[in-house]
């Protein structure tokens, strides 16, 4: 679900025209909604408060890699989510953003031990270990602190899934986790330190995936372990379940629903009396964003084939040229007339400029403005200054008003981030 919907006959974020918004901020520019936002939210958390003896008083922390943008990151505080991090910066922004840091989640798999004191220092609700040399640099880094921070062993279950080879992150020759069979052993490690204190076990493994069978795998897998550890005398009190749900980009509707995917978490999850901590990112924000740009020109050869250039390129939207990750492209205000083949390709000095290849749209001409659906996760915190090319601004819509929430650099601003060396 998104609120990007058509009114007399042209495209709107919520309350407010695309074209008002083109023409006011120009383009390419990242447009999100706060409604789908907070609806897709809300839809999760209902799912969530209604297996409370299975999930205990369960988590969930948006995964902010997805979309780190500040405002974004408010409007979900605000609802009471928290935030699943990979870096130092992440966190600060969690906290920016007004999440609290006992709803903060620290991950990922080069930590720095400045970063790990951070952490510590800020008071964040756990960090995931994931192997055993950075337990022995968290220990070290806690010791120097006099502090015990509460610690999960994210567990790497050898069930790698995702809807490409890029986004898998469970797969045994990825680089994520402690194998399943090391586990045990760091966690009993763990416990015996005086300076963490192990709570709990996290695994995540992969991003964009469309069915359950595989999250149900690696979640059984959590219940093992935790039923083996326990058994050893060892407490276990959290399971971190990761996200990875995936969103139907090419509009099907046969994914798993949101509530499906949290009953079967309750389902493998009920008994053990844990708290559950469930981390999406794409599946809060992919359907709240959109990329709108705008026609520079068709390009037709000879051949028949025809290349729509856009304004937006590979540096703005990176996931196609990445992941061969497929977005819908929409008119914003579609012309009449018989429906043609088009290449979509970018204005930016590579070949992997293309985000499609014969895609079928209605009649399209220099200046027609046209949105990228689902481009809310992945999207802008992706981008960068290739071919000096200014960051995308964003925009964040509420109903009828509408906000600039991250600017247009201008190329002044750009320069005086390289001081030039002194001898030049």
């Amino acid at each position: 679900m998104h609120h990007f919907d058509r009114i007399d006959g042209a495209l709107q974020a919520e309350g407010v025209p695309l074209e008002a918004l083109a023409d006011a901020v120009g383009t390419p520019a990242y447009v999100y909604s706060s409604a789908t936002l907070t609806r897709h939210y809300g839809l999760l958390a209902e799912a969530v408060a209604a297996h409370p003896s299975a999930l205990g008083e369960a988590l969930i922390a948006f995964a902010v890699k997805a979309n780190s943008n500040l405002s974004v990151l408010a409007t979900l505080a605000r609802l009471g989510c928290g935030a699943d991090t990979v870096s130092e910066g992440e966190i600060r922004r969690a906290l920016k953003a007004g999440i609290p840091a006992n709803r903060i989640v620290f991950s990922g798999v080069g930590k720095s031990d400045a970063e790990l004191a951070f952490a510590i220092e800020a008071g964040v609700r756990q960090i995931n270990v994931e192997s055993a040399v950075e337990l022995d640099r968290l220990i070290a880094v806690a010791s120097s602190k006099d502090a015990r921070p509460e610690i999960a062993i994210r567990v790497n279950p050898a069930v790698g899934a995702g809807g490409h080879a890029r986004i898998t992150t469970g797969g045994a020759t990825d680089k994520f986790g402690v194998p399943a069979d090391e586990a045990h052993a760091l966690y009993a490690r763990a416990s015996l330190s005086p300076h963490v204190t192990p709570v709990g076990l996290a695994c995540h493994i992969g991003s964009q995936i469309t069915t359950l069978e595989p999250l149900e795998s690696a979640f059984r897998a959590l219940r093992t372990m935790t039923l083996e550890l326990r058994a050893a005398g060892l407490s276990v009190t959290r399971l971190d379940l990761g996200g990875g749900l995936g969103v139907p980009y090419h509009g099907q509707s046969d994914l798993p629903s949101i509530e499906a995917y949290v009953a079967m978490a309750a389902r493998v999850l009920d008994g053990l009396e844990v708290e559950a901590a469930f981390e999406p990112g794409r599946l809060l924000a992919a359907n709240a964003g959109v990329l709108l740009s705008r026609v520079i020109q068709v390009n037709e050869r000879g051949d028949g084939r025809r290349f729509l250039v856009l304004d937006a390129g590979m540096n703005d939207l990176m996931r196609p040229a990445l992941y061969d990750a497929f977005h819908d492209l929409v008119p914003v205000r579609p012309r009449q007339g018989e429906a043609r083949l088009y290449d979509l390709v970018g204005p930016i000095c590579e070949s992997t400029d293309v985000f499609a290849r014969d895609r079928r749209l209605p009649p399209m001409q220099a200046g027609d403005l046209v949105a990228f659906m689902g481009a809310g996760a992945y999207g802008a915190v992706l981008a960068s200054e290739y071919n000096s090319r200014p960051l995308v601004p964003e925009v964040l819509v509420d109903g009828e008003r509408w906000a600039v929430v991250r600017k247009r650099p201008s190329y002044d601003e750009m320069w005086e981030r390289e001081p030039r060396a002194d001898w030049l």
